[in-house]
């Protein structure tokens, strides 16, 4: 990533506070101040906002609620326990509001007046990809009137299921967008350079996940067989080594501004990874010693002599320059598989969408090469038998659809490491009878939501009252 960087998100996060005009414009500019830019430059600046959103608070605390991680220390170990107040979420609801919105709504309309529809349609799969965030972590949010401060100082919140109705046709707005061939983009993507058939596959499995959140599974199957083909047209977030700039956020915050906040001891997904657990996921098809650690130090440098995320040189899973999943490859083979069972498609095309996925895994798959030494991963395809009463991934004699529901669900969870996509899952299917089933960390029950922020509830009478609370499921996976 480029040096710039750190500026343009800067530059562009206050944009919308100065977007109206008087009879005083530019009595005092400051040129050093920008209030306006090239449609170019937003751009960059709303995936980098988008970036960030993917990467803070809404990985970070669902992967200690998730089990991938754990709380050790300070107000992490609170965190850990589900104490949490209105302000820790301040920081992430402006990056998805203030920093990813708004800015995207501003490139979306420069690059109207300019004709390019082909960045218009970058920028509404921006837009959505914040907004979905956004929803499955808060429940209602403001959408309509967001983005716009002169006009709606004071957004009104729509309904959940509102929200993802507009994100669906948002999506369905960028995929024409992009379909048209109208407009250029280039080096100001940076991620795909402008790549229109990696970005339309991207829409398409963002699209397959809002419909997997809402439990439409047909309308999801039909969406994931457009959706990311394969993992060279994932969306990630490009990292460098530059501290401040442009490294992994997870490293940033294991390894330099919170060191020892985090670990990994008793998470949930150490113990289906790691070979010596008793509740190891491995079978005579299926060693995981690679992924495992790819994933984790079991010695680790952050925390010494415990089990962390992986932060070291440039291999671990959370390495400084280490690219961060946004919408992969693994999510859409993997939303198929689930969405083939659920919505009738029968066992064998579920199970043949499983299987292709373990292919992938079986030739290294996403674990950096570091870890894929011989003997230390295999991801052989499984057969129907395994699935029988009694087969190996059936032990307990449950019926063969839902073993392999299980073992998909499993797969799913263990794939989104360090993602907010895992949450989504567990909360989606927590009532089911099979899926991933965590103990709570602290009390009796698990947390089902984020809580509106402080400065929201404070500036924004529309905010909802009385606030839901921490406990209480919003309306989609209720």
């Amino acid at each position: 990533m480029n040096r710039n960087y750190k500026f343009v998100l800067t530059a562009l996060l206050g944009l919308e506070l100065f977007s109206c005009t008087s009879i005083v414009e530019n009595l005092n500019v400051d040129p050093n101040n920008p209030t306006s830019s090239t449609a170019s430059l937003l751009l960059t600046g709303t995936e980098i906002a988008n970036m960030a959103t993917q990467e803070g608070m809404a990985s970070r605390l669902t992967t200690i609620w998730d089990g991938y991680a754990s709380g050790a220390d300070r107000q992490w170990l609170d965190y850990y326990n589900y104490n949490v107040s209105a302000g820790i979420y301040d920081s992430d609801w402006n990056l998805v509001f203030t920093g990813t919105n708004a800015n995207a709504l501003l490139t979306i309309s420069q690059a109207t007046a300019l004709g390019n529809r082909k960045m218009a349609g970058i920028a509404k799969i921006l837009r959505a990809n914040a907004l979905a965030t956004g929803t499955e972590l808060w429940g209602d949010i403001p959408f309509d009137q967001a983005g716009d401060i002169a006009k709606y100082p004071n957004p009104a919140f729509e309904p959940q299921a509102t929200v993802y109705t507009k994100l669906l046709a948002l999506l369905d707005d960028a995929i024409a967008d992009l379909k048209s061939g109208v407009g250029t983009v280039s080096t100001e993507d940076i991620h795909f350079a402008g790549d229109a058939t990696k970005w339309t596959q991207v829409a398409y499995t963002l699209k397959a996940r809002l419909l997997t959140d809402s439990r439409q599974y047909d309308a999801a199957y039909t969406a994931a067989q457009s959706g990311v083909s394969t993992y060279a047209n994932s969306l990630y977030s490009p990292h460098g080594t530059t501290a401040s700039v442009n490294q992994n956020s997870y490293y940033s915050f294991l390894a330099s501004t919170r060191t020892g906040d985090i670990y990994a001891v008793g998470a949930y997904n150490v113990s289906l990874l790691n070979p010596a657990s008793a509740n190891y996921r491995g079978n005579a098809k299926t060693v995981e010693t690679a992924r495992y650690k790819f994933y984790y130090l079991e010695n680790g440098v952050n925390t010494p002599g415990k089990v962390e995320p992986n932060t070291s040189g440039s291999s671990g899973f959370f390495a400084q320059s280490a690219s961060f999943p946004l919408v992969t490859y693994q999510e859409n083979i993997l939303t198929l598989a689930e969405m083939a069972l659920r919505s009738g498609k029968g066992f064998t095309t579920a199970l043949g969408h499983l299987n292709t996925y373990r292919s992938f895994l079986n030739s290294g798959g996403y674990i950096n090469a570091t870890y894929l030494t011989s003997g230390a991963y295999k991801y052989e395809p499984y057969v129907a038998a395994d699935f029988e009463a009694g087969g190996i991934e059936n032990p307990d004699g449950i019926s063969a659809d839902n073993a392999l529901m299980r073992e998909i669900l499993q797969e799913r969870y263990v794939s989104f490491y360090g993602q907010h996509l895992g949450w989504n899952d567990e909360r989606r299917t927590r009532t089911e009878a099979y899926g991933i089933k965590l103990t709570p960390n602290n009390g009796s029950q698990l947390p089902w939501r984020f809580i509106y922020p402080q400065n929201e509830i404070n500036s924004n009478p529309s905010t909802p009252s009385p606030v839901p609370a921490t406990f209480e499921a919003p309306a989609i996976y209720k």
